[in-house]
């Protein structure tokens, strides 16, 4: 969802000028040395802004997905997101530096990441066009909609019922089930 998001906004010159700009005076991919960082202080590297840019007015319908999704509360959920996104920035500066040139934008490097990912997923595209269910290019209201409107098991993924995603990232978060 945060490469998502950050790609639908890189699509307008805008957007991708400000991912830049984020890129170049608050990301440079060092975070990735030491991710623990972003684990234990969430607050110190500027995630819940990031989100707030990345998916705007979205950004909570996104954690509510993300919680029905996960089987996570939805505090839990915003947690992990703010975790996430500073990673996610430092992924991509990273990958931006490790394309060889000085002028490369965010996305040119997010549009080679979708491509790489369609290649080794095929039918991505189509699964994110059929996950549109609006055609606003945005999923994660409808991936909220999905969830709220009950997905049966699905909507579980390793909630109380133990094991699964949500066991993965409790200690993570702080849950002792």
């Amino acid at each position: 969802m945060l490469l998502g998001g950050l790609a639908k906004n890189a699509a307008t010159d805008t957007g991708a000028a400000a991912i830049d700009q984020a890129l170049n005076r608050d990301h440079d991919g060092s975070l990735l040395d030491n991710a623990h960082q972003a684990v234990a202080n969430p607050m110190a590297f500027g995630g819940g802004g990031i989100l707030g840019h990345i998916f705007g007015q979205r950004q909570a319908p996104v954690e509510q997905g993300v919680a029905k999704a996960t089987g996570l509360d939805a505090q839990k959920a915003g947690k992990l997101l703010m975790i996430l996104a500073p990673l996610v920035m430092a992924a991509l500066a990273r990958a931006r530096s490790n394309q060889g040139t000085a002028n490369a934008s965010a996305g040119s490097v997010l549009q080679n990441e979708k491509s790489n990912l369609e290649r080794q997923v095929p039918g991505l595209g189509g699964l994110t066009a059929m996950l549109d269910r609006d055609g606003d290019g945005h999923i994660a209201d409808d991936i909220a909609n999905l969830a709220a409107g009950g997905l049966g098991g699905l909507g579980n993924l390793g909630g109380t019922s133990g094991g699964g995603l949500g066991s993965v990232l409790g200690g993570l978060l702080g849950d002792k089930r």
